[in-house]
């Protein structure tokens, strides 16, 4: 035995806690394998019963190594017989291709259905050597999908198909003869374009009359699917690169519109009197910062502009009456240009009472002739060149929002999207709907956000980088999540997946991918129903269905 497999077999078998030394007998009438082909198969053999033993037990985990050890073992067998005997290698070729896919099994089924596989070429291996069979027996399984029959070193049956559920299901069976012509990978025929077609010899389509392409046992248990470049343009195959990328996670909310609640302003008066007259009579005018709103009548205020008059004149009114005069009306909310006014031109029966800053009128309480008292709000006014939405976003995902991060808002009727920042998260949720509220503020400078109007919005998490695919190349079948790799040469094989975040055009994947895999990114739900067609109760399984 070479150092390599010698060291592969001490070591597998160190693991596994077998004992399997290399059988020395030669039967007569036998074709005794080559020494280095023997070794390697001794090798693939002790793997495959390791193997077995784990798919006896319904396990998979940790099938890969054992798998990986039998692939490896089958394929140092290949090399070593080089092109003495096609039969012979056609055999250990397809052992190869199936301890390979018996390694990458999503799930039981599937290696059960790849193991299968792996059996079809290990017994005719096995048939070549004596030195290989001793030891060792065969079963066949009635039940078993795909190939039914094994090998295993234990006389008692121990089905590896069926599983604790029925273990002892099967019967000894013989094994093949020595002149047993190598198995063929090619389960049937079918046309590209038509893969409804099956045959079980080569020939031509009945319907289009394409040459008819082999589907092989592999590729039955694994799912995957062989289209040449004009059978993709004509589904719409398209593929891309897995890429490690920044990921944005949407989280979507409904918001309204309300004012900027900094940016309110009221009127009110601090003197008693009567509203001679309203300039800005209708809710919903716009007034700018000074212009008149209303005028009052009140006698302290005119007794207070006599006052300061009387001050300016001298007599009997000293300089600190008049600096109390001008105060006084500074604090019943006249501007310092009104007390001017007043000093240059003299006292007015009524007084205009300007808007304390520009807006527009939302709120209107006062007409002519109205008494008012200190304190009584008349008008109040409210800024919109920058409005508030206040969406309403679920508890689950209140824990992904932070202030300052990015928004996007898009009214319901969909014209305008506008981009902002959430500004505040407030600390409490809506009792009855377990919402919180998330404020985001947005300039308005041309009015097209009204307060009360329905908006979508959509706060971006910014996670960091993740490798991702599109949205698109996921397939949801059942509980299992697959995308189509494309191995080269026409080959798409389906793999299964674990998904993480989900983003508006992208997905996380966790599990089942590598940064720079080729997958469908369109059409692959064609490709799906032409695998799930193919490989039957196959990969797909009986009782999943593409969603």
């Amino acid at each position: 035995m070479n150092r390599t497999l010698l060291a592969l077999f001490l070591l597998l078998s160190a693991c596994t806690g077998t004992d399997a030394p290399l059988p020395a007998a030669i039967e007569a009438g036998e074709r005794p394998l080559d020494t280095p082909v023997l070794e390697a198969s001794v090798v693939a053999l002790s793997a495959y019963e390791t193997v077995r033993a784990m798919l006896a037990a319904d396990r998979i985990d940790g099938i890969a190594a054992p798998a990986l050890a039998a692939a490896s073992a089958l394929g140092g067998a290949r090399a070593a017989l080089g092109h003495t005997d096609s039969a012979l290698a056609t055999i250990l070729d397809s052992g190869v291709t199936a301890a390979g896919s018996l390694a990458a099994a999503p799930d039981l089924a599937t290696a059960r259905l790849a193991f299968g596989e792996l059996s079809r070429a290990l017994l005719p291996l096995s048939a070549r050597d004596a030195r290989l069979r001793d030891g060792r027996h065969v079963f066949s399984c009635p039940m078993a999908a795909g190939f039914q029959q094994w090998v295993q070193s234990s006389p008692q049956l121990e089905n590896p198909y069926m599983g604790q559920a029925m273990l002892k299901c099967g019967t000894a069976a013989e094994w093949p003869s020595a002149d047993v012509p190598a198995p063929t990978d090619v389960a049937y025929y079918t046309c590209s374009m038509h893969p409804s077609v099956k045959s079980s010899t080569p020939g031509t389509c009945p319907i289009c009359s394409m040459d008819l392409t082999p589907v092989t046992h592999g590729s039955l248990a694994t799912g995957e699917v062989v289209l040449d470049p004009v059978r993709r343009q004509a589904i719409g195959v398209t593929t891309t690169k897995v890429e490690r990328r920044a990921m944005s996670v949407p989280i979507r909310a409904v918001g309204t519109v309300t004012y900027d609640q900094s940016a309110l302003s009221d009127v009110t008066v601090r003197i008693e009197g009567w509203v001679e007259a309203v300039y800005v009579d209708e809710p919903g005018q716009r007034v700018l910062t000074g212009q008149p709103l209303f005028s009052i009548y009140s006698p302290e205020l005119y007794a207070a502009q006599a006052e300061l008059l009387q001050s300016q004149r001298g007599g009997w009114a000293s300089e600190g009456l008049g600096l109390a005069a001008r105060e006084r009306l500074r604090l019943w909310g006249l501007s310092e240009s009104q007390v001017q006014a007043i000093a240059e031109r003299g006292a007015t029966r009524t007084v205009d009472i300007p808007a304390p800053a520009s807006g527009f009128v939302i709120e209107k309480d006062v007409v002519a002739g109205a008494r008012v008292e200190p304190g009584d709000r008349l008008f109040r006014l409210a800024g919109l060149g920058k409005v508030w939405v206040e969406a309403e976003v679920y508890e689950a995902d209140l824990p992904r929002v932070k202030a300052g991060q990015r928004a996007t808002v898009k009214l319901s009727h969909g014209e305008l999207e506008m981009e902002g920042k959430v500004s505040r998260v407030l600390p409490y949720l809506a009792g009855a709907t377990r919402t919180g509220r998330v404020r985001v503020e947005l300039q308005n400078e041309k009015l097209d956000l009204l307060p009360e109007m329905f908006a979508e919005v959509e706060l971006h998490e910014d996670t960091g980088t993740r490798l991702v695919v599109p949205r698109d190349a996921v397939i949801y079948t059942g509980p299992r999540r697959l995308v189509f790799v494309d191995l080269g040469e026409g080959r798409l094989v389906p793999r299964e997946v674990r998904l993480g975040l989900r983003g508006r055009e992208e997905v996380e994947v966790l599990e089942g991918l590598a940064e720079g895999d080729t997958v469908v990114a369109s059409g692959n739900f064609l490709v799906a129903a032409e695998s799930r067609m193919r490989s039957a109760t196959g990969y797909w399984g009986g009782t999943d269905a593409v969603e």
